[in-house]
């Protein structure tokens, strides 16, 4: 008889941690691109523009224009939690949504080529195709940020662990895992981008226009 009571405070007590864990909402992930408008600037001369870009320009090569995006990659966490009546487990439910784009992203067009000039349009025209790259390349990671956050962390059902540690150890490995991953997927762009600044490229670019661009860079009106 103490045998048969004592299965059945088993058999009853487990349904009811159960059924307070799943009334909890069930994890998920959610992916936010950031897709600011774009800012233009020409304050700055090619000479500048060759100091701004020393690390992306080919040797040899004159910087005329120039595209960047500051790569952002921002976690917001909300999870919800239950405590079973001991106080010594939790059920939690983690709502993660990631943020993550180039922001802001700013064309440069050296000043010495005014806007509304032949030379001004051939070199915005090459800057907007790095443009296109890095916002090709976000949609392009989209999809693969979002099953693989998803395959980790919307696992279906609440996660259980001793109370008060949820939280902290899915903010540890936001840090240490999973936002040094979402950079490195971002700074994938920069093959696309070197596929662009091609030596015919900027020989094409530096040959149009009748000279003018050749011009613009001797201080020639």
């Amino acid at each position: 008889m103490p045998i048969f009571c004592f299965l059945l405070l088993v058999v009853f007590s487990r349904p009811i941690w159960a059924d307070e864990c799943e009334q909890l909402p069930k994890p998920s992930v959610t992916v936010k691109l950031i897709e600011d408008s774009l800012t233009f600037n020409t304050q700055y001369s090619y000479k500048s523009l060759n100091n701004i870009g020393a690390g992306l320009a080919r040797p040899g090569q004159q910087v005329l224009g120039l595209t960047r995006g500051n790569a952002i990659v921002r976690f917001s966490a909300s999870t919800a939690t239950y405590l079973d009546r001991a106080g010594r487990w939790e059920c939690a439910s983690p709502q993660l949504v990631l943020s993550v784009g180039y922001s802001p992203m700013t064309v440069y067009v050296a000043r010495e080529f005014p806007e509304g000039s032949c030379a001004y349009k051939e070199i915005y025209e090459h800057e907007l195709r790095h443009v296109k790259a890095y916002q090709s390349h976000l949609k392009a990671i989209e999809k693969v940020l979002a099953e693989t956050l998803n395959q980790r962390f919307a696992t279906g059902a609440p996660w259980r662990g001793p109370v008060g540690q949820t939280v902290a150890s899915i903010q540890r490995e936001l840090d240490e895992r999973w936002i040094p991953y979402v950079k490195r997927e971002l700074g994938r762009v920069d093959a696309a981008q070197a596929l662009i600044d091609t030596p015919e490229e900027y020989a094409r670019v530096a040959g149009s226009c009748g000279g003018e661009i050749k011009k613009g860079m001797r201080g020639v009106p």
